[in-house]
């Protein structure tokens, strides 16, 4: 029997949170200040379009190599390079751009996302214990800490209060292989004569961090990894917002749904019904 990690303490929770901002928004500097006028794409991951750049990897090496010095112990889940096993239960999970075609394309809603885990570090099992998301183009960071609510560059955060379907600006996402991106397209149609309107931005975590902070009423998106949901998903929860997944089950690759309570009901009932999980 596998003995439960040991969450930190809210002091500790506090400096992590710290940390974890410090990071992002170095990471965001190098991301910022090394674009070029043309960005080249360095390698692509599941399909053509879902792709890499050299800032993608610039960006996490330089968060490995500051978590190195800061925090030897824990371990490291990243996007762009291999995990790191840990001996303290902190797993630290990087997303060293999310919203990387937004870069590519030079569309400012792209972030870097910084969270630490304790436990299995699958979205499933683990429990978030701090997290950051530093919005690159505008300079805001998003921020986290179990139990101590969520904040935009210390202004507390507050999801909205629940609303109908019909009066709920809904965010979302869809996945880089053509054959779900039609399903989910489906799926979309769907939905949209039952919402107020509906928000694409390409970055999840700002996705969640704009649930968080009332500029989106609710979202919902299958297939995000890890790094895409570990510290935007805490912002939201922090925030008030409810974020799990479909059937019962908790936020992972398989669906993330988040909202005010009320509201994330309605929509799960609906994305339940329309067999959202199904998507290829």
């Amino acid at each position: 029997m596998t003995t439960p990690t040991a969450l930190p303490d809210a002091d500790t929770t506090a400096r992590l949170v710290e940390l974890a901002a410090s990071l992002a928004r170095e990471a965001g500097a190098l991301v910022r200040d090394g674009r070029p006028d043309q960005v080249d794409v360095a390698a692509t991951k599941s399909s053509p379009i879902d792709v890499v750049t050299e800032r993608d990897l610039a960006s996490e090496a330089l968060l490995r190599s500051l978590l190195a010095r800061h925090r030897p112990d824990d371990g490291i889940l990243g996007e762009e390079d291999e995990p790191v096993a840990g001996t303290s239960g902190l797993t630290w999970v990087l997303d060293p751009i999310d919203g990387t075609v937004n870069y590519l394309y030079g569309i400012p809603a792209y972030a870097v996302s910084v969270a630490v885990v304790a436990g299995p570090p699958v979205p499933e099992r683990w429990t978030a214990v701090a997290g950051a998301v530093h919005s690159v183009s505008d300079g805001r960071t998003y921020t986290a800490g179990r139990g101590l609510g969520a904040a935009c560059d210390g202004r507390a955060l507050r999801a909205n209060p629940p609303r109908p379907l019909a009066e709920s600006l809904v965010g979302t996402g869809f996945a880089y292989t053509a054959q779900r991106r039609g399903e989910q397209a489906t799926i979309l149609a769907e939905l949209m004569p039952h919402i107020r309107d509906v928000r694409r931005i390409g970055s999840a975590a700002l996705d969640l961090c704009s649930v968080a902070a009332g500029n989106l009423d609710l979202y919902y998106e299958r297939g995000l990894k890890p790094w895409d949901l570990a510290a935007g998903a805490l912002v939201a929860a922090e925030a008030g917002a409810v974020v799990g997944g479909l059937h019962g089950a908790p936020a992972g690759e398989t669906m993330t749904v988040a909202g005010p309570r009320g509201s994330v009901e309605r929509l799960v009932a609906f994305l339940e019904e329309h067999r959202a999980t199904d998507c290829a």
